[in-house]
């Protein structure tokens, strides 16, 4: 059976007209437009990031009936990805049908314009296929021998340091690095 037809047009539609319903309410950037970044098929479902003046989510929309799971308004589902395990919630419009997600940014107010959005949106759905981004649990020191060397830090271990704080994926998806804080709403 071929999959059903990309969704980033309905999705964009969709959220189109919420903008234009949300239009001069204080949390919504109006550097920022409706756009529908990198969707593609994956698993049987429509993935990729949609970005609009109030959030940025990684969304999935049926493609394939047989392989789609629905899950209730409200309701959260772990997916798989090589970078780990995300957690999307249910959800549900008239002219999308049922769709999930994962907030990335809620809200938009540090994207100076949609480019930047752009881009960053099309690094996050990215990562999520870079293994290198999966959290890798440190080993116990309890089995080091007394001369083993210690490793360098990684890349995360390294920005960590300099946030003074650990990062999860999450965060690192989300562009903590960038500064500021975030609200994972959307």
């Amino acid at each position: 059976m071929a999959p059903r037809p990309d969704a980033s047009t309905r999705l964009t539609s969709a959220f189109r007209a919420a903008a234009a319903r949300m239009d001069g309410l204080a949390f919504v950037n109006p550097a920022l437009e409706v756009e529908a970044v990198g969707f593609a098929l994956w698993n049987g479902r429509w993935l990729g990031v949609m970005v609009t003046p109030w959030f940025m989510n990684l969304t999935l929309v049926c493609a394939d009936p047989a392989a789609w799971r629905p899950l209730a308004v409200g309701a959260k589902r772990r997916y798989r990805f090589p970078a780990g395990d995300y957690e999307f919630i249910g959800a549900h419009d008239s002219a999308i049908g049922d769709y999930q997600v994962c907030s990335l940014f809620s809200p938009m107010q540090d994207f100076a314009d949609h480019a930047t959005a752009r881009l960053v949106a099309e690094l996050a759905r990215a990562a999520l296929f870079d293994p290198a981004n999966a959290e890798v649990h440190e080993p116990s020191t309890a089995n080091r021998s007394p001369g083993d060397a210690e490793a360098p830090p990684g890349p995360l271990a390294r920005l960590e340091t300099e946030l003074g704080a650990p990062m999860s994926k999450r965060d690192f998806v989300r562009g903590r690095f960038l500064g500021g804080d975030r609200d994972d709403r959307g």
